[in-house]
């Protein structure tokens, strides 16, 4: 007689079975731990340390070594946020981030009215505060996925419980996208305006700051009528935005 296609497995194959599974979980747990410990012991690092480089700034060299159109350049400057205009620091909380000082690296709100506008089809920022910006930039790739935005999440969470208010607006403005090949406020502000980050006026802070959402398209020093409008927005919001006492 033929066996039954549907025969129960061998005490000896649920064996192998059992046995790989225990290795696969010994490994997940081993792999969760690596993640745990590097994560927590690079942010730690950073909160002291400048970051050297980031995921963004080696995709963006990776890309354009294969544009024909731009160059492969990665153009920094860290500078402490005592050589950062206040002009700048305020303006990127007027226009990135209005509950930067009181949030613990989630703003609810801007989240739910972003949420909101994007069901109706309108095209809005996604609600990310300064500290989901600076999880993104410094720890995790430009993917756009529910695992990424996990990953987001939980080192938003780290960065608030390690670093200070004034840590998180320094490392943010020193690594930054603000143009193509360009990182940091100091090599924006001598790119575009020939100046150092220390000295920016609020118009010239205001102009950087409203390009960062698209900072190859956009250029400070030659606004568009589009970022003229968004930097006179930014300045209104200026006059009304405390200068944080860091």
């Amino acid at each position: 007689m033929a066996k039954k296609n549907n025969q129960k497995k061998s005490p000896k194959s649920k064996s192998k079975i059992k046995i790989f599974l225990i290795k696969a979980l010994h490994i997940a747990k081993k792999v969760l731990l690596f993640f745990l410990i590097s994560s927590v012991f690079f942010t730690i690092l950073y909160r002291f340390v400048p970051p050297p480089i980031t995921p963004l700034m080696v995709i963006r060299f990776v890309e354009n070594s294969f544009d024909d159109q731009r160059e492969a350049k990665i153009k920094k400057d860290w500078v402490s946020i005592d050589k950062i205009s206040p002009n700048l620091i305020k303006a990127a909380i007027a226009g990135e981030d209005a509950n930067f000082m009181t949030h613990f690296g989630f703003d609810i709100k801007a989240m739910q009215k972003a949420f909101s506008s994007n069901q109706k089809g309108k095209k809005i920022k996604g609600g990310s505060t300064i500290t989901q910006q600076t999880a993104k930039n410094v720890f995790l790739s430009t993917s756009r996925s529910y695992i990424r935005k996990a990953f987001e999440a939980y080192f938003t969470l780290l960065i608030e419980l390690t670093w200070s208010k004034e840590r998180i607006m320094e490392v943010y403005l020193n690594i930054i996208e603000m143009g193509d090949g360009i990182y940091g406020c100091e090599e924006a502000a001598q790119t575009y305006f020939n100046k150092s980050a220390k000295n920016l006026t609020k118009a010239e802070s205001a102009f950087i700051i409203a390009c960062l959402p698209n900072p190859r398209k956009w250029n400070p020093a030659k606004p568009s009528s589009l970022i003229v409008k968004k930097q006179q927005l930014i300045l209104r919001r200026m006059s009304n935005t405390k200068q944080p006492k860091f």
